[in-house]
């Protein structure tokens, strides 16, 4: 699906206001979200959880808020998931985890998730391989898992001609353009790094919008179109600013019992991008 030149924009300015927060190449997030759902913040994937900007499945999303939510002004969604028996993460209110998943569509929050989930994994293949890690590098661990990554970097340092199906056969399976080129030949470490390279300079080179990533970052302030109302200064004043902006943009308000612990998808985001125009 291609998005429309307003929603590109707005997305963009999503990205750069993440990247100047968390210090990740505003580039190689653009060229992220492009190649993860061609910058529409509503992708769906048809085989998996997989959803929005980022293609964030359930447990990755769960991981990612707990971990960094606080950090944005999340911190609602952050305390309200836990860890169950079986190891799984999960939300035990069936609206605030609507909420929290529902975040995944909203570019401000995807944006921050990812950046900070890029983060993270940048620390650790930096600290495996000693080397400062690239956004291809980065792009592999998003791809294959940090351990997948490891092993991938790693291999390729030693032997870059080394068969890629053969060192990852069930991603080969599941990702045969990947591992394969057109005629059905296995490719190299090498060949397949260059080609995430590619597509992630493509992909930023060729996403919408024309203003340098400061020029995006300037407009990240109202993603949704409306006013942001400053002087609000927590979660239950955000809540209440969201009721009342729904409101305004003829939506339906938000239920009178609405609270921290019960925010409907709606609120929440809304509330969300407020906290962060004002850097909560």
């Amino acid at each position: 699906m291609t998005v429309n030149a307003i929603t590109a924009n707005r997305v963009q300015s999503a990205i750069a206001l993440a990247s100047s927060r968390t210090g990740i190449d505003f580039d190689y997030l653009l060229g992220q979200a492009k190649l993860e759902s061609g910058l529409d913040p509503s992708a769906r994937a048809g085989t998996s959880s997989a959803t929005g900007l980022y293609q964030f499945i359930e447990q990755s999303w769960l991981a990612v808020v707990k971990k960094h939510g606080s950090e944005h002004g999340l911190g609602w969604a952050a305390d309200s998931i836990g860890r169950g028996a079986n190891g799984r993460l999960g939300v035990s209110d069936p609206g605030t985890r609507q909420a929290i998943l529902a975040l995944r569509n909203d570019p401000a929050a995807a944006s921050l998730m990812a950046a900070e989930h890029a983060g993270d994994n940048k620390a650790s293949l930096e600290g495996k391989l000693g080397r400062a890690a690239t956004g291809t590098d980065l792009y592999m661990a998003h791809f294959l898992g940090l351990g997948g990554a490891s092993k991938f970097l790693s291999k390729m340092q030693s032997d870059p001609d080394a068969n890629g199906a053969a060192l990852f056969p069930s991603a080969a399976r599941a990702n045969r353009n990947v591992f394969y080129d057109r005629a059905g030949s296995p490719r190299s470490l090498t060949q397949i790094y260059e080609r995430f390279a590619a597509k992630l300079d493509g992909g930023a080179a060729g996403a919408s919008g024309t203003l340098p990533a400061v020029g995006y970052a300037a407009q990240a302030l109202d993603l949704d179109g409306g006013t942001v109302v400053t002087g609000a200064e927590s979660t239950t004043d955000a809540l209440a600013w969201a009721d009342a902006t729904l409101g305004r943009f003829g939506r339906p308000r938000a239920p009178a019992a609405a609270s921290l612990m019960r925010p409907t998808p709606d609120t929440a985001r809304l509330a969300y991008m407020m906290l962060a125009s004002m850097g909560a």
